[in-house]
């Protein structure tokens, strides 16, 4: 391997030992990073805004809460845990006052950092651990004995601390199981960003979204059509995510793999490679992030159109149909638009 990972045995524990971690946010991300650390055997407190319906949760999951600034004036170390575009007045407002000199300042995502929003004090430690999954899969992971691979960083080294604490923080959420790489804010950001727009998250749901109407469109059952389109998905990436393209290959079909080689390039051609890199250049000189935030600033009005026009897609009604007659898949429905949708994305503050 030409990028070195790192694991436990080389991020010991003992760098954050005797110091207090405050987790500054308690949704999706927040509540998986404290009771991870927590139960590594690390000091952790939370820090919420007043009245948040995540303080009873927090609470008896065994964790002190407090304000997000007397959270910061007890810590050591404080991981913003919030929304990418509310962090930046939580910063302003009750962390940058409050923050101990020396005091390691983290985030599980570049993205303020990268694009300026947060720029720390000198004698600030700034670091970065990125787990490479949603909070509860770090969460369940974790608890099954494993570890969510993830991606670290240090952005300012004041104390000669930083990079040892922030490793030690990764051992603490279990990442170092699978193997943590360090990077920077800037390549973290910028390939985080493009990997959930072009692959992840856009790419894939557009992929499926215009098989599914495709053989719709011509004249086959809508279940018919999810099965083959969203369903059969989850079966295939498992096969790369165990063993690469490669596996998948070895293991479908010999119809399967024919269709893949001589039918993949007329889907997918060099025009879709062509404006992948003009999506790359975009998140990369700042113009998606300065879209974004200009789009929170207003109201969000283009995202809400967006979710409940896209929420609202016929593949959407006869899946949960389907899934809930599957009941082994432990099937889940989630308000978009309610409290229940804000906190599984970890909005919840």
């Amino acid at each position: 391997m030409s990028v070195k990972m790192y694991y436990s045995a080389e991020a010991p524990l003992e760098a954050l030992k005797g110091q207090v971690i405050a987790v500054i946010g308690y949704g999706s991300q927040g509540h998986a990073h404290a009771r991870n650390l927590k139960e590594s055997g690390l000091n952790v407190i939370i820090g919420l805004k007043e009245g948040s319906k995540s303080r009873s949760v927090a609470t008896a999951d065994g964790f002190e809460v407090f304000t997000a600034a007397e959270a910061t004036k007890r810590a050591d170390v404080v991981m913003i845990a919030a929304p990418d575009t509310a962090q930046k007045a939580i910063y302003d407002s009750e962390i940058a006052p409050n923050l101990k000199k020396g005091a390691l300042l983290l985030f599980a995502h570049g993205f303020n950092i990268h694009f300026g929003r947060i720029k720390p004090a000198e004698g600030t430690d700034v670091g970065m651990v990125a787990p490479k999954g949603p909070g509860h899969l770090v969460r369940s992971v974790y608890v099954s004995g494993g570890g969510v691979p993830a991606l670290f960083a240090v952005g300012q080294e004041a104390t000669g601390t930083a990079r040892a604490r922030v490793m030690a923080y990764a051992n603490g959420l279990g990442c170092t199981r699978a193997g943590i790489m360090e990077t920077t804010f800037k390549d973290e950001t910028e390939s985080d960003l493009f990997g959930e727009q072009a692959v992840l998250c856009g790419g894939t749901a557009q992929l499926v979204k215009s098989a599914w109407e495709t053989l719709v469109e011509a004249g086959y059952d809508p279940e018919l059509a999810y099965f083959e389109t969203m369903h059969e998905l989850k079966l295939i990436v498992d096969l790369m995510y165990r063993g690469g393209l490669d596996f998948m290959r070895f293991s479908v079909s010999d119809t399967a793999e024919w269709g893949d080689y001589t039918t993949r390039p007329r889907i997918i051609d060099a025009s879709v490679k062509a404006r992948m890199k003009e999506v790359l250049t975009e998140i990369q000189d700042g113009t998606f992030a300065k879209r974004w935030i200009a789009e929170d600033e207003a109201g969000r009005p283009e995202y809400k159109r967006l979710r409940a026009a896209n929420s609202g897609h016929p593949i959407e009604k006869v899946g949960k149909a389907l899934r809930h007659q599957m009941t082994f898949l432990n099937p889940v429905e989630v308000d978009m638009d309610g409290a229940q949708g804000a906190a599984e994305k970890g909005a919840a503050q």
